[in-house]
């Protein structure tokens, strides 16, 4: 059975077609900087590579690209849109509504389009992914996995923000948390490299949205981001946590409206608002130059996960294991370096030789004496993704 897995983020759209229940990808890629004039397409066989570097506008035209080279003649994978039997969609926030794996309707539509004040950067662009994945494989069975179902098991006192209690209990204003999938994939990757039957370990999702889980013997118990994607880590165009004053003062004072607020902290603000790019690679090569601003917000961004990795450590009351992955956590070895830096009392030591490595499969790049295993574990999402998808059909 063909397995279309779409994984949609803020600015990015990776796609992984697997033969299940084997496992074997057919074909992988990826659409990056979209929405910029700098966009890149990536479309990989075992016998073939596709690359372009067009503007490519929005995530439907994304879409329209991928399928297009899926159909392709020449190095196609697929015949026809029939040939696809499941397409499963990574979908931000499920809010209240959703904990599981979840078929498409129309209902499951309208209430991801109903979150997508919560997620304005993701939620539209998974819906998108959906209507027009819709249009183009109609005969498949269309299937949602949500990236705060690992995140339920996180305990009230975590979820739970300190405003009156009638915002939980009639508007459900809590932390649910975000990039669950990828977190609950890695994690049990490190869980079984390390090989414990009880683990305390932090996971440190870094790429264009950051986010970090403390999880405990398995089971999430804090996450860095909180009701929308917005708390948190210091990531590519959103601020992460800020003192909630200043959106007052933005309001107030310098007479910024609500919606002009909200597209500032989450599409203008982060690496973006401190050094005019929001792509690491950029910023890594400009720091590289002498960049002060560059340098200071590569700074700052080891600086703010530094902390959740103390805080958690405390909330775990001790740690195994810290865990880098996504696109920044897996392949920059400055920002590693950066983050490890000075954590020798939390027993976290970094090898320069193994973190220079590039290789792509699990490894351990701690010193042989560091008290706290640091490793780097590709993240799959979309494999993820296509087990639940597979295991929801089945049933």
């Amino acid at each position: 059975m063909q397995v279309l897995i779409l994984n949609s983020g803020s600015s990015s759209l990776k796609f992984q077609l697997f033969s299940m229940p084997k496992e074997t990808i057919l074909c992988s890629g990826i659409v990056e900087r979209i929405g910029f004039n700098d966009s890149f397409f990536k479309f990989k066989t075992d016998t073939d590579t596709v690359e372009l570097e067009s503007q490519i506008s929005n995530h439907k035209t994304a879409l329209k690209l991928v399928a297009q080279h899926l159909f392709d003649k020449n190095i196609g994978v697929v015949k026809s849109a029939e040939d696809i039997a499941i397409v499963g969609h990574r979908v931000v926030h499920g809010g209240i509504y959703f904990s599981d794996t979840t078929e498409i309707t129309n209902e499951v539509k309208e209430k991801i389009k109903t979150l997508s004040s919560l997620a304005p950067l993701h939620n539209p662009a998974n819906l998108e992914g959906i209507v027009v994945a819709e249009d183009i494989f109609p005969n498949a069975k269309q299937v949602a996995v949500f990236d705060t179902a690992f995140l339920q098991s996180i305990p009230e006192v975590a979820y739970k923000y300190a405003i009156p209690n009638e915002f939980l209990t009639e508007h459900h204003i809590r932390l649910y948390g975000f990039h669950g999938t990828s977190h609950k994939y890695v994690s049990e990757k490190a869980i079984a490299f390390l090989g414990k039957k009880e683990s305390k370990i932090i996971t440190i999702h870094l790429g264009n949205g950051c986010s970090m889980t403390a999880i405990k013997n398995g089971k999430s118990i804090d996450h860095s981001m909180g009701f929308s994607p917005l708390e948190g880590l210091i990531m590519g165009t959103r601020s992460g946590s800020i003192d909630p004053s200043i959106i007052f003062y933005l309001k107030d004072k310098l007479k910024y409206s609500l919606k002009e607020i909200n597209a500032l902290l989450n599409k203008k603000s982060g690496m973006l608002g401190l050094t005019g790019y929001s792509d690491l690679r950029d910023i890594e090569t400009f720091a590289a130059k002498g960049n002060k601003d560059c340098i200071l917000a590569l700074e700052m961004n080891a600086y703010r996960i530094k902390k959740y990795i103390g805080s958690y450590a405390a909330a775990l009351n001790g740690l195994d294991a810290i865990v880098f992955t996504a696109g920044i956590g897996e392949n920059s070895k400055h920002m590693r370096q950066l983050i490890c830096k000075d954590l020798d009392f939390l027993g976290i030591n970094l090898d320069t030789e193994k973190n220079n490595s590039d290789l792509r499969t699990i490894r351990e790049i701690s010193t042989a004496d560091s008290k706290t295993k640091i490793l780097v574990v590709p993240t799959n999402e979309e494999l993820e993704i296509a087990k639940q998808a597979m295991e929801l059909i089945k049933n």
